[in-house]
């Protein structure tokens, strides 16, 4: 089953601070899932000045119990980085 994920950042003093430390954790967590088939597409939602305030990603997974359980060890969920978050089943345009 394919999801979409749409996440905020926060919009507090500390919140690009905030990402850019965790940020490489992240990234790491994502290569992991695409290495495991789960990741298909995912960047940085930016700002008028293209500063990084959110995500988009879409992942694969067998159900909603599993991308549940990749948000519970999301780095920008655990660290404060993500704090407004959208998942809606999701198919991918076979072109």
């Amino acid at each position: 089953m394919q999801f979409v994920l749409t996440a905020l950042d926060g919009t507090d003093k500390n919140a690009q601070e905030r990402r850019m430390k965790i940020r490489p954790i992240h990234l790491e967590k994502m290569n992991e899932l695409k290495e495991n088939g789960n990741f298909l597409f995912g960047g940085a939602i930016l700002d008028d000045n293209e500063n990084m305030i959110g995500s988009v990603v879409a992942f694969e997974f067998p159900g909603w119990d599993d991308i549940e359980a990749y948000l519970e060890a999301e780095p920008y969920v655990s660290g404060g980085v993500w704090k407004k978050i959208d998942i809606k089943p999701f198919r991918m345009a076979k072109l």
